[in-house]
């Protein structure tokens, strides 16, 4: 039987792109997933999130996804993830945290650490300052600031609740829940599922 190698996606947008607007985007880039060899097991609503930082640009379509990987690795899948960004106009240019015409993240794939259970400490306990001035040379998993957001942890929870982050031992529910109301502020979904 095929393992279905499941991860977990961020995807976000908050420019309009040859799609269209924010939303518009966030749905090709779902629809583009299953070309990349992605299986679409799960998507969240979409959420209207504050920019962050907060005023660093026009609010944000946020949502989540949970998708099928088959034999790829959690490099591979970031790849395919990276094509679908390119396929949409997003150029990367080392800005952290800026507007994007799309964002997709990889957050997790099941219990994976990688490359090792320090680097993933050290990122995750990395100061804010020091987050907004440097990224990582290599791949971290799970994601180093998912437990940080609630643009991700909200759509997360709707679609995966059962997922435990493998180095904080908890939960996505207990996750957003220690966020508290000051973690979900300006945010809302949108309304239904998300139609791809």
């Amino acid at each position: 039987m095929l393992r279905e190698n499941l991860a977990l996606l961020a995807l976000g947008a908050n420019l309009s792109c040859w799609a269209g607007p924010p939303e518009a985007a966030v749905r090709v880039a779902l629809g583009r997933l299953g070309a990349e060899g992605l299986g679409l097991r799960a998507v969240s609503r979409f959420w209207r999130t504050p920019a962050h930082p907060a005023g660093s640009g026009p609010d944000y379509v946020n949502a989540a996804a949970v998708v099928a990987a088959g034999a790829m690795s959690p490099e591979a899948v970031l790849a395919a993830l990276h094509r679908v960004e390119a396929d949409l106009g997003r150029v990367r240019d080392g800005t952290r945290w800026g507007a994007r015409v799309i964002d997709l993240d990889l957050l997790a794939m099941g219990a994976e650490v990688r490359p090792d259970a320090a680097t993933q400490d050290r990122w995750r306990a990395l100061p804010a300052a020091a987050q907004a001035q440097v990224a990582p040379d290599r791949l971290i998993l799970p994601h180093p600031r998912l437990q940080d957001r609630g643009f991700v942890l909200a759509p997360l929870a709707e679609i995966a609740p059962g997922w435990v982050h493998p180095r904080l031992g908890q939960g996505v529910a207990a996750m957003l829940a220690a966020l508290g109301p000051e973690g979900l502020a300006g945010m809302a979904p949108e309304g239904g599922r998300a139609q791809v």
